[in-house]
């Protein structure tokens, strides 16, 4: 595939989907440093406007991302306490 139809391509997902660089590079089956690149050196050359449309998705996705781990670790821990609170089939703790 020619890097400019993907480098296309995968600007076209990101703003169809609001994805992250990382889903972004699992969708295509590249890595996240090829998306990076792509989106934030080879788009500027190929289409100036998808560039400032993506780069709008792309840092709002990096000023959510420490809430986003956030959320994650708390249902993480969420489904652990819930576990430990629940008694087994013989009626004794853990």
């Amino acid at each position: 595939m020619d890097i400019s139809l993907r480098v296309e391509e995968e600007a076209k997902y990101i703003l169809r989907t609001g994805a992250t660089v990382r889903g972004c590079a699992k969708h295509m089956g590249v890595s996240k440093t090829t998306v990076h690149k792509d989106m934030r050196v080879r788009l500027k050359d190929i289409s100036r406007g998808l560039f400032e449309e993506v780069g709008e998705v792309i840092d709002k996705n990096r000023a959510e991302r420490h809430l986003r781990g956030g959320m994650a670790t708390r249902e993480k821990y969420k489904g652990l306490k819930s576990e430990v609170q629940k008694p087994n089939a013989l009626g004794i703790r853990d």
